[in-house]
């Protein structure tokens, strides 16, 4: 390895990461045809930017010209359990990495940073936090970070499955391939068999379109209606595969970079009704929450509390059931249906929009 890659690692320690390493900046034709194969079976559900993206994906080249290394860093989001704060109404359950404030701002000036120096040292480079066309766990194993586990995840010995992933292209010669970090998963089936939605396919990959990460923050309109009691308490995302993994078990609470928010861990949910858009921009600027927009997470709060009953929720269906979003009224018919309150349901079969009247029909149905 160079001196510039040497430096430029231990900076990248130094301001956080807590494991780097080095690939080269290949992506072999097997994995675009993986990828290109998970694509045509429609796994990606309603991600088609990822179908535009792949040309790219496949060429990093395309991002920065002469790339020939990558210096991939992971930092933890392995927090420990926050206290819940008092009032509101808090149920529901958020996915690890969004306990903190949108990890992409917080990790962009480390990237930033390593910018500035690798230009220092006549090195070019250019960074991603996922939020480019790249590649980022297929270099994460050619770095040495972990393996790809039976979840899809990258999963790091001394880290577990609680990672995030940066990477900085840059245009140093292309790293020596060194030897693939073995598969530490053996015969484990824990993350597969506690898929609540199985969304975990055998090969490794995730079926978006069952995945509960994907139908609490990227899909947009109702939760499918076979796929809603498996989402269960999960109000953002999910970390049940990355939670059960031995891996993630034996490593515990390491994150250092990252801090946990409480009122981002236990959101109180009334906070997602009776305010406009723009007001839940202001309220929840700078957190992962704005991904799915005030109706996305009103939808997701319905479903919980439908999943849960809890007795404190109650006044947030009748909210719902009044919400301008009409996917939040059909969330809400849902929800009303669970508590067994069908005479609450029966005046949406009047809605307005089609949708939610034949959300309404179907609850009525079913009792």
């Amino acid at each position: 390895m160079s001196r510039a890659a040497d430096q430029l690692s231990e900076l990248a320690l130094s301001l956080g990461a807590d494991a780097v390493g080095w690939a080269a900046a290949t992506v072999p034709a097997a994995a675009v045809g993986e990828y290109q194969s998970w694509l045509d079976a429609g796994r990606h559900a309603g991600m088609t930017y990822l179908e535009r993206q792949l040309p790219v994906r496949a060429d990093p080249a395309q991002r920065l010209p002469g790339v020939g290394s990558v210096l991939v860093l992971g930092v933890s989001h392995a927090f420990g359990p926050p206290l819940v704060p008092p009032g509101g109404v808090r149920a529901g359950r958020v996915a690890r990495y969004a306990w903190t404030p949108d990890y992409h701002d917080q990790l962009q000036p480390v990237l930033s940073r390593l910018e500035q120096e690798a230009a220092a040292l006549g090195v070019r480079a250019r960074g991603y936090v996922d939020h480019g066309p790249v590649m980022e766990r297929l270099f994460a194993a050619g770095a040495g970070l972990g393996w790809r586990g039976r979840s899809g995840m990258t999963i790091n010995t001394g880290l577990g499955a609680f990672v995030t992933l940066a990477v900085v292209l840059t245009d140093l010669p292309a790293a020596e391939s060194g030897a693939a970090h073995p598969d530490r998963c053996g015969r484990c089936l824990r993350c597969v068999s506690a898929c609540p939605t199985g969304a975990i396919g055998p090969d490794r990959a995730i079926d978006a379109r069952r995945c509960v990460s994907y139908l609490t923050i990227e899909h947009r309109g109702p939760v499918p209606r076979d796929l809603r009691r498996g989402v269960g308490d999960w109000l953002f995302g999910c970390d049940v595969c990355s939670e059960v993994c031995p891996w993630t078990v034996k490593a515990g609470p390491l994150a250092r970079l990252l801090r946990p928010d409480p009122q981002l861990a236990h959101p109180d949910l009334s906070r997602f009704f009776g305010v406009s858009e723009r007001e839940f921009e202001r309220q929840w600027a700078g957190t992962a929450f704005l991904r799915p927009r005030r109706k996305g997470m009103a939808r997701n709060a319905l479903t919980v509390l439908g999943n849960t009953r809890a007795p404190q929720g109650w006044p947030l269906l009748l909210d719902g059931a009044q919400d301008p979003a009409w996917e939040v009224r059909e969330a809400a018919a849902w929800a009303l249906g669970q508590w067994g309150e069908v005479a609450r349901v029966r005046p949406l079969l009047n809605d307005p929009h089609q949708t939610v009247r034949e959300g309404a029909a179907a609850v009525l149905g079913e009792t």
